[in-house]
């Protein structure tokens, strides 16, 4: 288990994580501060570094020309990149889609609802504590999707996606601004409101990025009114150019009760020497008087357990470790490591009636990559970014400002540990739509297949 202070998990949040690694430097290799020796056919890359998750040093040199890049797309992409060490690189570079999985960073913002029932148990829970275990449980759960190795298509401004037929929920993200990219959602059923502003921020570094998650996540439960903030940790994507991309999240998340001042606090463990410590999480459910009450252990990609301990942090004699969560079964050999909640939110079989026609699902891009058809994929995101500026021109030239539909930006500045947030709030039209559009009693024929991407501030057609 990790400290049983709560300050005790800080220390370890900030660091680039561990594995063996395989370091490029001015035709050398080098594992850890010793051997080296020439490396033929790798000048031009000085200074990237490959971390090999498993941390075997017999095949470092080999996992270092592994990994999905042709030599030439390689050295297309260093030719581009290099310049951005060190750079925030999220709207930067127009990237290629050998990289994308086919979806949007507003469908991948919904991949957090696969466990939501946990939110369900959450809300009907009694204990105050168990209450905060399952919530935090339910923030940790989603861990396990996003150590996929794709990129999702960045939105396009106004670019929305609505999911409902999962757990009674009512979900819809809408893409709020496009410099800097933020995103906003919101998602309710009987138990719980979710609402999250989203605006990530990176630093590129060379073979790896980090991906810090500058947002405000809150989450209401309806039966005790209570209303949660969650801080997750960072994520890392190790060997972009050389080596298997492999995703590590390390630190602390934070889950605070701000209604009774109750908190979670979990350290995820950076991966370590021959992949120690890969996966673990661990923590304690802590009171408004910061006393250790439950302890939370577990692995983010397999499942999480918790039991009561006292003021040590100790377990309680006579209790056992309950397990609370464990990961569902997922398709095997899917290309893009999809589970079936995943395929779930691209099917349109989660779509709402009369869907709207600025939906990610409709975008030709992300459908020609779902597909298979790498080249039109390519096409077609040239195109729709192509359009996004001169929507952006025409706006500049009218001396409009773009306007979300479903959420209102406030005047309310958040802090975050990776800097300031402007917070966008659910403006409660989306409710109103869909509930006009469910009382209807018109038939409707639409083939949602065959809607043409709308998201457009001035096209001659309309996204209603």
């Amino acid at each position: 288990m990790g400290s049983k202070d709560q300050g005790g998990a800080a220390s370890s949040g900030g660091g680039g994580g561990g594995g063996f690694f395989y370091s490029i430097a001015a035709g050398v290799r080098s594992w850890g501060t010793a051997v080296h020796k020439s490396v033929n056919g790798l000048l031009g890359y000085e200074g990237l570094q490959v971390i090999n998750p498993d941390g075997g040093t017999e095949d470092a040199e080999a996992e270092a020309l592994r990994g999905r890049w042709k030599q030439e797309d390689r050295d297309s992409y260093w030719k581009m990149m290099h310049k951005y060490i060190g750079s925030d690189v999220t709207s930067l570079v127009t990237l290629p889609v050998i990289i994308f999985e086919p979806m949007t960073m507003l469908q991948k913002m919904a991949e957090l609802m696969e466990y939501c029932e946990l939110l369900d148990k959450a809300d009907e829970c009694e204990d105050p504590y168990m209450r905060m275990v399952y919530a935090s449980t339910w923030a940790v759960s989603v861990y396990f999707a996003y150590q996929r190795t794709w990129k999702p298509f960045n939105p396009i401004l106004g670019e929305t996606y609505e999911m409902v037929n999962h757990q009674g929920i009512t979900f819809i993200a809408e893409q709020v601004s496009h410099h800097p990219p933020m995103g906003a959602a919101h998602c309710e059923n009987e138990h719980f409101t979710y609402d999250i502003t989203s605006k990530l921020k990176t630093k590129f570094l060379g073979n790896s990025v980090e991906v810090y998650p500058l947002g405000r996540t809150r989450v209401t439960l309806k039966k005790s009114g209570v209303m949660l903030e969650l801080v997750p940790p960072l994520t890392k994507v190790n060997n972009l150019i050389f080596g298997r991309t492999w995703v590590d999240s390390l630190g602390e998340m934070v889950m605070t009760n701000l209604t009774t001042g109750d908190k979670v606090v979990l350290l995820f463990q950076p991966c370590g020497w021959f992949g120690a410590g890969r996966y673990e999480v661990d923590g304690y459910v802590y009171n408004a008087a910061e006393e250790p009450k439950i302890m939370i252990s577990g692995k983010w990609n397999q499942f999480m357990s918790c039991q009561p301990c006292d003021q040590e942090g100790e377990p309680l004699p006579g209790t056992e470790l309950k397990e609370i969560w464990r990961v569902a079964p997922t398709p095997p050999n899917d290309k893009y490591q999809y589970t079936y909640f995943a395929h779930k939110i691209n099917s349109f079989d989660t779509a709402p009636k009369k869907l709207l026609a600025s939906d990610s699902r409709l975008r030709p891009d992300r459908y020609a990559l779902e597909k298979g058809d790498m080249s039109k994929s390519g096409s077609e995101k040239s195109r729709l970014e192509e359009q996004q500026r001169a929507e952006k021109r025409t706006r500049e030239a009218k001396e409009e400002q773009f306007t979300p539909r479903w959420f209102n930006r406030t005047d309310e500045i958040a802090p975050t540990p990776w800097g300031e947030l402007e917070v966008y709030e659910y403006n409660g039209k989306y409710t109103e739509h869909r509930a006009a559009i469910d009382s209807s009693s018109v038939a409707d024929d639409t083939d949602v297949t065959s809607m043409e991407f709308n998201p457009w501030q001035y096209s001659s057609s309309s996204s209603q």
